[in-house]
């Protein structure tokens, strides 16, 4: 076959063009309405058919079934989302990512618009360069819709031209009348060329131009393209292997998801493809199925002729060349109509079975003790009707004292995090650490929205005092998760910093660090304390505490400037130390905030 090694360099580049496009263009959706979607996703899955159009919107929007995963992910983890809904929403994102395939449909193959990419470029360049930060996100969006649409028409440019070598042509069409052993072959192809590109995307504009330039039937189209609903769910749990429980789950739910979709569309294929091209054929630019049959009537020689986008003066060629310019459209049509349908079909069957989904999940990924610690989960305040008031603010005073508990579990990260001198075991202490952050975050929030409810019922003066008490409680919790986020961050500052501490600021550190958790521990007994138990003197010792922390920190203040001047460790290595026994006093004033906030409950 006479293709050079620089024409296949060629069309690896047009498809890396195409994949960057689409990444940039993604990314600049996502941040001009990121904040939005968050809210759109946090809101409107209230119920699988709320989750599912919440998906189907988001992924069209921002281009991208994996960005809007890893969104679903993250909110199941920081316990917005249950597994339940997360399943919902990716179905909606199957039919989402579809639109990628029409917009390809509508202008990769009826207009050109990569005649228009580069004054496109040109427009978005003073938006890329702009003050205004808001510019900047449609400035990378606009470059990035350009670059697809360059990338997608140097992908068909430089696709090796099968026809002037009939034998490479007639080798793949052994291979498309084996009945469904072909459809099956075919959709292994379309799974495993979605593995290698990172993108059912541009798998299927690849099939597109496959199908367009008659290397395939189109029933042979519609077999990849299923193959690479499997395919972009493979690359979902991969990228999951390392992941928590909750992302795992969520990439199996996907896989199972599309995995039993393809295979009860295998059994209705003919039926469904048929149907696909009677819809086309009746109601659009012609039989999708009529591509590969028409060429196979024409010449080579015609072939090229016809579309070499050369200007043609012979009627007969012209008549041609709008046939074959129809029947591609009408491909292109085609299979943006199988991807979308058999999406929605998909939906409509399993839409019934999430729970059973839910199940099978848990079942098959199952969580172990240190694993449910690292998730967001209420454990006695339940989501629906709420209980008498009570009980509610009964529920709410245990699930803060848990709150206490898993923020003191954090601040032992820290401790272990100071003196960590292996990388790969301080990043991943670190990441534990900012994911107990992300929790707390959602535990500040979720326990507010049911303090909040309590408050629109029914209760005594008292009881609405206490509720004001317990927010600014939680408030205080979450900025000791806070203190010990930023702890984390001054060490990491510390170690990139190559500064080393000496034997004595350590000594000072770990008795701050003592202190600390002294105060801590005292906060979680009073947590834990029922109320009743609770009097004025109780807060003596957190107070004792506390005055010993704020001493000890003007101490360390004085002798750290000394210490500079005597040359005894430099200004960088004082920034550092002074950072971390700031925080840790911060840290100090916050737990005896909650202890104040306790004490009044009694009061």
């Amino acid at each position: 076959m006479d293709y050079s090694f620089l024409e296949f360099l060629t069309l690896i580049g047009a498809l890396g063009m195409f994949l960057y496009g689409m990444k940039i263009m993604s990314e600049g959706l996502q941040k001009v309405a990121g904040d939005k979607l968050r809210s759109i996703l946090s809101v409107m899955t209230s119920n699988r058919v709320a989750g599912v159009f919440t998906g189907l919107f988001i992924t069209a929007l921002i281009q991208s079934s994996s960005a809007t995963t890893v969104m679903v992910v993250s909110f199941v983890n920081a316990g917005l989302l249950n597994l339940s809904q997360a399943i919902s929403v990716i179905m909606g994102a199957n039919v989402g990512t579809t639109v990628t395939a029409w917009i390809i449909s509508i202008f990769g193959f009826k207009v050109d618009i990569s005649t228009l990419a580069l004054p496109l470029i040109g427009i978005c360049i003073p938006f890329i360069f702009s003050s205004n930060n808001k510019r900047k996100p449609w400035g990378e969006f606009l470059i990035g819709f350009a670059l697809l649409f360059l990338g997608l028409a140097y992908l068909k440019d430089s696709v090796p031209d099968l026809q002037k070598n009939p034998e490479v042509l007639s080798f793949i069409q052994n291979y498309t009348s084996m009945g469904y052993t072909s459809i099956l072959l075919f959709l292994l192809i379309g799974g495993l060329l979605t593995v290698v590109v990172q993108s059912s995307s541009a798998t299927v504009a690849i099939t597109l131009i496959m199908c367009t330039k008659g290397w395939i039937p189109f029933e042979m189209a519609a077999a990849m393209v299923l193959g690479e609903n499997i395919g972009t769910t493979i690359t979902a749990n991969i990228a999951a292997i390392k992941a928590n429980i909750q992302a795992r789950r969520a990439a199996l739910a996907h896989f199972m998801f599309n995995i039993f979709g393809v295979c009860w569309m295998l059994f209705l294929f003919h039926p469904f493809t048929n149907m696909i091209s009677w819809i086309v054929t009746n109601y659009g630019p012609g039989n999708p199925a009529g591509l590969t049959s028409f060429l196979s009537t024409l010449s080579p020689e015609t072939i090229e002729l016809i579309t070499s986008g050369r200007d043609l003066t012979d009627p007969g060629l012209i008549a041609l060349q709008d046939k074959v310019t129809s029947l591609q459209v009408s491909v292109s049509y085609g299979l943006s109509l199988f991807h979308t349908l058999f999406n929605i079909a998909n939906i409509c069957v399993m839409i019934g079975f999430v729970n059973l989904y839910v199940k099978i999940c848990s079942l098959v990924i199952k969580s172990k003790k240190d694993q449910q610690e690292e998730e967001f989960q209420l454990k006695f305040i339940s989501a629906g009707i709420l209980s008498t008031s009570e009980m509610s603010l009964l529920q709410a005073k245990q699930e803060i004292a848990l709150y206490g508990k898993r923020v003191h579990r954090m601040f032992n990260m820290v401790k272990e995090l100071y003196y960590e001198k292996d990388i790969d075991k301080f990043l991943k202490t670190f990441a534990r650490i900012e994911k107990y952050e992300q929790i707390s975050d959602r535990m500040e929030i979720e326990i507010a929205n049911y303090l909040t409810k309590v408050m629109e019922g029914h209760l005594s003066a008292y009881g609405k005092e206490n509720i004001r008490i317990m927010l600014r409680v939680i408030t205080e919790i979450e900025s000791v998760a806070d203190a010990c986020n930023n702890l984390a961050k001054a060490i990491k500052r510390r170690n990139d910093g190559k500064s080393v501490f000496l034997d004595s600021q350590n000594h000072n550190i770990d008795r701050m660090f003592a202190l600390d958790d002294k105060a801590l521990i005292r906060m979680n007994e009073l947590l834990d304390m029922p109320e009743q138990e609770i009097t004025n003197d109780d807060m003596g010792l957190s107070l004792n505490i506390e005055t010993e922390i704020n001493n000890y920190r003007n101490q360390l203040k004085n002798d750290n400037m000394e210490n500079i001047d005597a040359k005894k460790y430099n200004y960088t290595d004082g920034v550092f130390y002074m950072d971390i026994v700031s925080e840790s006093e911060r840290l100090g004033d916050y737990v005896i905030n909650v202890v104040q906030s306790v004490v009044k409950i009694k009061n």
